[in-house]
């Protein structure tokens, strides 16, 4: 591999032209085809085999008319200071109001707050319940132009008016969260660099790339149904890792330089070794994202797939724009009008630089420094023996928007557990009598302690499915309502016994506890899969059994911390006055996959940024530890500055008001920072330096069947050798080499 992308580097430099209009063209073509497609994104998902799932298919076909898979909103009304909305007037205007959501388009039913029985018993809350024909997909903006027309003529009447559900759009303003993260980029890489042109080659080569894979995306959407999502994942992962990339390999392509390669020839050999470790690298986050797949929810799928298929095409632009970029740049990359004098004594050799003297600090204390930092990540996973799972609700929207005021305010009026209706479905098609299957499933529900309301069964045309409402006590989230629909589903099997009918629990409440039990079931066999066949990409490229599983385990610390650091903060309200958390709440049931996918992927990159080196110098003959240092030498910088750049671009999803984007940030960032100062530039070279040679043994009949794929370029070094002085002996390795 390294010879062949040795070779690709080169004629990428040399046809540069050929390779920037082959990437304009294709950027072109992409352009056109994402502005021709008539796709469009969704948020809604589906779960095969869960109970929830079931009962919703069942009332698609039984109760068309209720249309229980459309989009729903809810029309809040509260009554001014010391009035009730049961007096004429309010009473009036809101019937009024009403009576138009009934005209507006793509309507299925309105259920209005005084016929329907939806006003709080002090009078002063009430709300109409509106039900579509398509699901929230499906419904175009103008449907739902006339919930926000109703909510502002209600205020004109004085009345206060929220809109909650799923079908209201939230339209909050975007999150700078990339410019951001694109701004500490640009910084961090003139700072590594010193050099404005340096720094700017991987920012453009990784806008570039970004904007092909997001257009290609949405061209995707005229064939296959992509979660919302999908794009937002996608352009923050390509992002930052096609910044890593090119970091990498312009920082060796520099280093090449300054060891007297002419810019062509540096420009191969650049490829030819940081390109094979950004190729592998590459590898391990495609097979995490990719891996999403196998947990079975549709909308991860195409979210893992999409950020999978970014990542490719920053490997793709890092391999063949950025040599070509190289190519234009020319020496004048060398020119750092920016440098530190601190850094330019590094380079003339002056002054060791701050990575040389941390690897030379831990590889001389390797024990204290991994038993601070294993106790260290150990103490901040603690809190994730509490960890609960939830999805997004409207009590996670921003404070202050309209979906945030109407479900505070129908708790306010009706209690917590009014915004989390459950639907319980009787299905009696193989009962002899369908009334008294219903009538012992009303009242088994009315016994319930947790209980609140039940509404009376109503039964579909043929009269052998009804359906009953129930409203919990406690809050949507919940333990309690957790507990409460178990235990309903726990009667399923003594109602079936009585009476031959079948009891189903599904509604908003019911799908997300179902989504969170399938995500949590899922996230050990997705764990061992994704971290099984990275671990075998890991043995490939390093040669080695015991660094493939210290890497692995040391992200499984990375994550475990996390995880603590986001139940203490979300769950406990640990600092959450410092992260702008006004409450807290269990953790969004996706974000631990994500986090594992995403960081997982991330972790592996500074892995093999980091150790190919080491292993680059130990191949070539070096000590062990003094292998370690050299990769700290050449490599701690330019982690260093990923780290910090990924850091900045999540971190900068903190500033955003909604708790879910803030927990997704502060998640993803902690990760990081966790994964690459702490087990990457500290757990790793202490480890090593104790076990030393023994990192790179490796069974010899392991060794015999595997493939070489020379990630480190030995090959490749002693062909250039061969060419440069054919008149020497080829270099030989260390018999403790070929035995690792």
């Amino acid at each position: 591999m390294a010879t062949f992308l040795y070779r690709l580097g080169r004629l990428a430099f040399r046809r540069r032209r050929l390779f920037l209009m082959a990437w304009i063209v294709v950027l072109a073509a992409v352009g056109i085809g994402a502005a021709t497609a008539s796709g469009e994104t969704t948020d809604d998902f589906t779960l095969p085999g869960t109970q929830s799932q079931s009962a919703i298919d069942l009332l698609g076909k039984e109760f068309p008319q209720a249309s229980a898979s459309g989009a729903t909103a809810r029309v809040v009304f509260e009554a001014p200071a010391g009035q009730q909305l049961t007096s004429a007037a309010n009473k009036a205007e809101i019937t009024s109001l009403t009576a138009e959501l009934k005209k507006a388009p793509h309507v299925a039913s309105v259920t209005e707050p005084f016929t329907g029985g939806l006003v709080s018993k002090d009078g002063t809350i009430a709300y109409a319940q509106v039900t579509y024909k398509e699901a929230k997909a499906d419904l175009p903006e103008s449907a739902t132009d006339v919930l926000h027309d109703v909510a502002a003529e209600g205020k004109k009447a004085g009345l206060t008016v929220s809109l909650g559900g799923t079908a209201v759009q939230d339209k909050s303003g975007g999150s700078a969260a990339e410019l951001i993260g694109l701004a500490v980029a640009a910084v961090a890489l003139v700072i590594t660099f010193g050099s404005m042109l340096a720094a700017g080659l991987p920012l453009l080569t990784a806008l570039f790339g970004v904007g092909v894979a997001i257009l290609c995306i949405t061209v995707a959407t005229s064939f296959a149904d992509m979660a919302s999502a999908s794009s937002t994942l996608a352009l923050m992962l390509g992002l930052a890792v096609a910044i890593d990339y090119a970091l990498f390999i312009v920082s060796r392509y520099r280093s090449e330089i300054r060891e007297g390669h002419e810019p062509q020839e540096a420009a191969g050999r650049a490829l030819g070794t940081a390109g094979s470790a950004v190729v592998f690298a590459g590898l391990t986050v495609i097979i995490a994202l990719a891996g999403l797949s196998v947990i079975g929810i549709k909308m991860l799928t195409t979210m893992g797939l999409a950020a999978a298929f970014a990542v490719a095409v920053a490997v793709v632009i890092a391999l063949t724009l950025l040599p070509a970029a190289l190519g234009f740049a020319g020496m004048r990359i060398m020119k750092g009008n920016l440098t530190s004098k601190r850094h330019k004594a590094e380079e003339r050799g002056e002054r060791e630089p701050m990575g040389v003297r941390w690897g030379r600090f831990v590889t001389r204390n390797p024990v204290k420094m991994l038993v601070v930092s294993v106790l260290g990540l150990g103490v901040l996973a603690i809190p994730a023996a509490d960890l609960r799972l939830t999805l997004p609700d409207d009590s996670m929207a921003s404070p202050g928007s309209t979906q945030r005021i109407a479900y505070d305010t129908l708790s306010k009026g009706f209690g917590p557990g009014f915004n989390g209706p459950l639907t319980v479905v009787v299905d009696a098609r193989d009962s002899g009598d369908p009334q008294k299957a219903a009538e012992n499933a009303y009242s088994m529900l009315k016994g319930l302690d947790d209980v609140a309301t039940v509404r009376p069964a109503a039964f579909n045309a043929s009269g052998d499915v009804a359906l009953i409402g129930a409203i919990p006590k406690s809050s949507p989230t919940g333990e309690a309502t957790k507990d409460l629909v178990g235990e309903i589903r726990g009667h399923s099997a003594q109602l079936k016994s009585e009476t031959g009918a079948d009891l189903m629990v599904t509604g908003t409440t019911a799908v997300n506890i179902d989504v969170s039990q399938k995500l949590g079931d899922a996230m050990v066999p997705y764990l061992a899969i994704v971290v099984g066949l990275a671990l075998i990409l890991l043995l490939l490229v390093f040669r080695s059994i015991l660094v493939p599983l210290k890497a692995a385990l040391g992200f499984l610390l990375s994550v475990a911390a996390t995880l603590g650091v986001l139940v203490a903060v979300f769950q406990w309200g640990w600092l959450k006055d410092l992260f702008g958390i006004d409450q807290t709440a269990p953790i969004v049931s996706v974000l631990p996959i994500l986090l594992i996918g995403v960081v997982f992927g991330l972790a592996m990159d500074y892995e093999v940024f980091l150790v190919t080196r080491m292993r680059e110098e130990y191949v070539h003959g070096a000590q062990p530890v003094e292998a370690i240092v050299s990769g700290f030498r050449h490599g701690a910088r330019v982690v260093t500055a990923a780290a910090i750049i990924m850091i900045s671009v999540f971190a900068g999803f903190l500033l955003d008001d909604v708790a879910l984007v803030k927990s997704i940030g502060l998640g993803l960032a902690s990760a990081v920072l966790f994964d690459a100062f702490v087990v990457r530039m500290t757990i790793v070279p202490a480890v090593m330096a104790l076990v030393g040679r023994k990192a790179w043994a490796l069974p010899k009949w392991l060794d015999r069947a595997m493939p070489n794929v020379d990630v480190e370029g030995e090959k490749l070094r002693h062909a250039l050798a061969e060419r440069e002085h054919p008149e020497r002996p080829e270099p030989t390795e260390p018999v403790s080499a070929r035995q690792g």
